[in-house]
């Protein structure tokens, strides 16, 4: 076991959405030197800025979490950045962690890595029996060599590196910018912006038929600290809930919270990702205790009301 609190640690991402919930974790967990290291002073996809993050920090952790992500949209229109990106950070990170003696490194990996058609539930151990969904192929697969490296490191320098394969994430400080978010804070968006335009319908990409599992922020950034302290082997690790819900039901369920009873048009000339999605949790809670705490409608309704009154603030400020 890690004494965390004791430990430098840098965290990649960490003004980002899960970041800043897993550096408030670590803050509560006695954590005292965490270092984020934000763009554009540490642009972790320049040799020199990674060089000069672990030169001047001298982490003795890093958790890699940084990321160039969107939904389906955002990975369709941007192949290329989304596969160079990830990967280039990644493999910069990892090496730089393994020449400066980094005493434990957690990489995030996705849920986009694994094959399009993997069965259900999806263990470990179906990773690499197939090929990705497509639209999510270039990002899936980049960070799925990360897991390569880690184990590779492992292998031939002893390097102490874990991957955490996190399933769609949702909560309070997600992104809610259409043109590149996830489905989740798309459909809060849609159905507020609705509700109070009064419109009569919103428009949805694909049948609905595909599903999804989701797993509240605040549980994943418990599941990645549980790792941290607790998780020394090469085996890549799911981080999910356990649930699965279909496109229509979550739409359905979001439309009801949110208030808005008008007409859902489903657009089946866009695509609808992966067929089905949910993890196999069972190696988390076996290895390092971690299980999903946070009812599914209960973190809806958590998000939803983070969303409504950031929306009331910033149209509070248009006014004034």
């Amino acid at each position: 076991m890690i004494p965390i609190a004791e430990k430098r640690i840098a965290v990649t991402g960490g003004a980002g959405f899960l970041g800043k919930h897993l550096v408030k974790r670590l803050i509560d967990a006695g954590c005292r030197q965490i270092f984020v290291p934000e763009y554009p002073e540490f642009d972790l996809t320049v040799h020199a800025d990674v060089e000069r993050l672990f030169l001047s920090e001298r982490p003795e952790v890093l958790i890699h979490l940084a990321a160039v992500v969107g939904g389906i949209g955002a990975n369709r229109n941007n192949p290329g950045r989304f596969f160079y990106d990830n990967a280039i950070m990644g493999i910069q990170l990892l090496e730089a962690a393994r020449r400066h003696g980094i005493e434990k490194t957690v990489v995030l990996g996705t849920i986009c890595a694994y094959p399009k058609f993997t069965p259900v539930p999806f263990s470990e151990g179906e990773l690499w029996n197939g090929y990705p969904e497509e639209t999510n192929a270039p990002y899936g697969l980049a960070k799925k060599m990360l897991l390569v490296q880690c184990q590779a490191y492992r292998q031939q320098y002893g390097t102490n590196a874990i991957y955490l394969l996190p399933v769609n994430l949702y909560g309070p400080g997600d992104n809610f910018d259409l043109q590149s978010s996830h489905v989740i804070p798309a459909l809060i968006r849609k159905c507020v912006e609705a509700v109070q335009s009064d419109r009569e319908e919103i428009e949805l990409w694909g049948d609905g038929s595909p599903t999804r599992e989701f797993l509240y922020v605040e549980d994943a950034a418990e599941g990645i600290l549980l790792a941290t302290m607790l998780y020394d082997k090469p085996d890549p690790v799911n981080l999910g809930s356990g649930m699965e819900i279909s496109i229509r039901d979550l739409a359905n369920t979001i439309a009801a919270m949110t208030g808005f009873r008008g007409r859902i048009a489903w657009n089946t000339s866009q695509p609808n990702g992966q067929p089905r999605r949910c993890l196999d949790t069972s190696r988390a809670e076996r290895e390092f205790g971690f299980r999903a705490r946070t009812p599914f409608e209960s973190g809806l309704r958590k998000t939803i009301d983070w969303y409504l009154g950031t929306r009331n603030e910033q149209r509070a400020l248009a006014r004034v």
